[in-house]
């Protein structure tokens, strides 16, 4: 999937936004978590510009960046970092994040995310080549999309979990086939759906 997608994942009630291309999560959004979470244990608050500066943060972000280029992104007031500065951070707010953090970088929400972004291109190919007025596709395409969507019972794609996202690519890929032997692109997309809910 070339396209760049915010993610949203969550965390103690807050959401944490990922970017699907460069996987740099919102530093910004784990401190906001990460305090809210310190407060209720009678903490104090995490700085993010304090811990960037001690010794540690500094050598880790340098070897970071030999290796993977810049590691620290800064954009509309929000701080992105790479995912292992993230895992760093994490550690540094709470033991409790540290575990949340580790099951992120371990499930497959991403993949599923580029794989249902790939197979719907694919899709659309297909649909377009058994569509038989090229000048209402867009609209034709619009509600296919829209009916993949109810099928997988998402109101919104990015805070999709990785399973329903797993069942929009298996429908886009059911979809796609089905075109390959049926001359009719309603009965495919009604077919592939109906095969996978």
């Amino acid at each position: 999937m070339e396209t760049q997608v915010v993610m949203k994942r969550e965390i103690f009630g807050h959401e944490i936004s990922q970017q699907s291309k460069s996987e740099f999560f919102s530093a910004t959004d784990l401190v906001k978590a990460g305090n809210k979470w310190r407060r209720a244990n009678e903490l104090s608050d995490f700085n993010m510009a304090q811990w960037l500066k001690t010794k540690s943060v500094l050598e880790f972000k340098e070897e970071l960046e030999s290796k993977y280029g810049k590691c620290l992104k800064r954009s509309n007031k929000i701080s992105w970092v790479h995912p292992l500065l993230f895992i760093d951070m994490a550690l540094s707010i709470s033991p409790k994040l540290k575990i949340e953090v580790y099951e992120w970088l371990f499930d497959h929400l991403l993949k599923h995310r580029n794989d249902s972004g790939d197979s719907y291109k694919e899709m659309t190919g297909s649909l377009y080549t058994r569509h038989n007025n090229n000048k209402t596709f867009p609209t034709f395409i619009t509600s296919v999309a829209s009916a993949i969507k109810t099928a997988c019972k998402v109101k919104d794609w990015e805070t999709a979990t990785e399973s329903e996202l797993k069942q929009r690519d298996n429908i886009h890929k059911s979809i796609k086939t089905l075109c390959i032997v049926l001359d009719n692109a309603n009965e495919a997309v009604r077919l592939g759906i109906s095969e996978n809910i």
